[in-house]
């Protein structure tokens, strides 16, 4: 016996709209993943140039964005699409953090510090 789906046509037609107000982008592919000294974030957006992507610092946050060209009333825009964006760990060393592209993947490479590990200090107790 052959199941057919039906999709209503309200839900495809919302979809279209969805589409149509966010540029018909795609949606981009992140890979988060940690390894013994390092974190790491390999991220591509389909149908884009590699060049487009970038990655920046900002008050503790990495950002990994790009810019999507908009013209409105013969006004031509560069809109930010962020891809990602969050705060930096405590036990990432921030100053090291370092970022390639490799088979159209951008990798960011996230150093651990030494707080990594945890800190353990004793505090003098000041009389």
């Amino acid at each position: 016996m052959k199941m057919s789906r039906m999709i209503p046509e309200e839900l495809l037609h919302s979809i279209n709209i969805a589409n149509t107000l966010n540029g018909g982008t795609s949606q981009p592919i992140l890979q988060l993943a940690e390894h013994e000294n390092y974190r790491e974030i390999k991220c591509a957006v389909p149908g884009l140039s590699d060049s487009v992507l970038r990655v920046e610092i900002h008050n503790n946050f990495l950002s990994i964005f790009y810019s999507q060209h908009v013209e409105s009333n013969d006004v031509a825009l560069q809109i930010p699409r962020i891809v990602y964006h969050k705060p930096i760990p405590y036990f990432i060393d921030s100053a090291n953090i370092s970022a390639e592209m490799e088979e159209r993947f951008l990798r960011v490479h996230l150093p651990f510090n030494a707080l990594a590990n945890g800190e353990h200090r004793k505090i003098t107790i000041s009389k």
